[in-house]
């Protein structure tokens, strides 16, 4: 039917989802590596500064680029003068790792069997921490390599271990969350929807039940990865799941707060932004926008607020997900749209919007120095600045290649711009 066949399309970004603050992986070399799924806090925004404020005509100066990585969406990590991402090649998908200064592939470590649909390929990106990696595969294989030689140290697998499941017929698509001592990820299973598990072992340290939280949505897991919130008083990892946003609180894996109303049951995708005591998200599919506030109830518990909801005339971001900049969030806006938005993320007001952008389809964004990097899924790339008071468009260019949708997230690392596009890498110059 056609409504299916749109619907496969736009949502099959489902790892090229958003995220917030409080990430444990804050290297001491947090301007120059990027380790994991969104940068070294999970907030989508680099610490890199002196970078252009516009680009030539055709775009900044291409560095080198890489080609070979095969099929997908992932976005890329990097870490200790490396690369690593993910792609669906001949025999299987793949963790892959990289050089940093020239693309040459140094190993590749087979993860599970290929995504072979029309937009085939892993969505999820790869977590750096120290001497290991971790990546988890379409086919719910949560695996834990060697930084250095790609050799598998552990694996799980998420419907076979835990009675993982996901909300809708699109494959996982999480990035992996290290925290401390431990690797947080998310099965979605009726016993396990949660799960802390040794980063050195792979054994468990708790499972996570979620109760009935609501009619929203689909049980299991969504499209979304695990931020840190210390809301309220108490760490805890919140997660946009098929039901909604949950809460699990990170001593002990304690279901702590859920919210149904922001569910589709279709595909959930954005990570949420958290900051203070506040987490914020949205989805698409006609659903809308939250901002919850967390507060303690002095047990050692935390009880969440409904502060204000936006219904999706207003705001609904469909993938691509928003970054918090100074109390406001910059995203795009629309299913399967991204049109420009600047939002009060304390009041929920609008403060411009309505505006097309460089591009069409959604944008997927990443924020440094105060510019937003706006990449289309039609392959336009632009750069934005992070005005609250009007739209400012101040460079764009084409990416090259495109075919699929241009949907893998930006990064930028170390005075450069990493645009993955399905089985290319490409690396442009962006420092003044």
């Amino acid at each position: 039917m056609q409504f299916g066949r749109i619907a496969r399309f736009v949502t099959i970004g489902l790892a090229l989802l958003a995220v917030g603050t409080d990430s444990p992986l804050v290297a001491a070399r947090a301007g120059d590596d990027w380790p994991q799924w969104r940068g070294p806090r999970r907030d989508g925004i680099s610490t890199e500064t002196n970078l252009l404020t516009s680009w030539p005509q055709g775009g900044p100066a291409r560095l080198w680029s890489a080609t070979g990585l095969g099929a997908g969406f992932s976005s890329v990590a990097i870490a200790g003068g490396r690369i690593f991402t993910m792609g669906d090649r001949a025999g299987g998908q793949f963790v892959i790792a990289l050089d940093g200064t020239n693309g040459k592939e140094l190993w590749a470590t087979r993860v599970g069997g290929r995504h072979d649909d029309e937009y085939g390929g892993p969505r999820g990106t790869p977590t750096v921490d120290g001497a290991l990696v971790y990546a988890i595969g379409t086919d719910g294989d949560l695996v834990c390599v060697e930084t250095a030689t790609g050799k598998e140290r552990w694996r799980r697998n998420m419907p076979r271990d835990f009675g993982g499941r996901m909300m809708s017929s699109w494959m996982f698509a999480e990035s992996p969350l290290v925290d401390g001592d431990r690797v947080v990820v998310t099965p979605g299973g009726p016993k396990a929807a949660i799960v802390a598990l040794d980063k050195i072992t792979g054994k468990d340290i708790w499972r996570a039940a979620v109760p009935d939280m609501g009619s929203s949505g689909s049980d299991g897991a969504a499209y979304s990865s695990i931020v840190i919130s210390n809301g309220g008083g108490v760490k805890q990892y919140v997660q946009l799941m098929g039901r909604g946003l949950v809460s699990i609180r990170a001593s002990d894996g304690w279901f702590m707060w859920g919210y149904n109303r922001v569910a589709n049951n279709v595909a959930n995708i954005a990570t949420p932004i958290v900051k203070d005591d506040f987490v914020f998200a949205s989805t698409g599919y006609d659903t809308g926008a939250v901002l919850l506030q967390l507060a303690g109830d002095g047990t050692g518990r935390v009880n969440a607020t409904e502060k204000y909801f936006l219904t999706p005339r207003t705001l609904q971001n469909h993938h691509g997900g928003f970054v918090l900049i100074d109390g406001v969030i910059y995203g795009g806006k629309g299913h399967n749209q991204g049109f420009p938005f600047a939002l009060d993320m304390a009041t929920g007001r609008m403060l411009w919007t309505d505006v097309r952008g460089a591009g069409t389809g959604s944008a997927a964004v990443t924020a440094a120095e105060g510019q937003l990097y706006f990449r289309y899924q039609s392959g336009t790339m632009a750069l934005v600045g992070a005005n609250p008071k009007e739209y400012q468009l101040k460079s764009s260019f084409e990416i090259p290649n495109v075919r699929n949708p241009s949907w893998s997230h930006p990064v930028i690392s170390d005075g450069k711009l990493y645009l993955r596009e399905q089985d290319a890498l490409f690396v442009y110059s962006i420092k003044r």
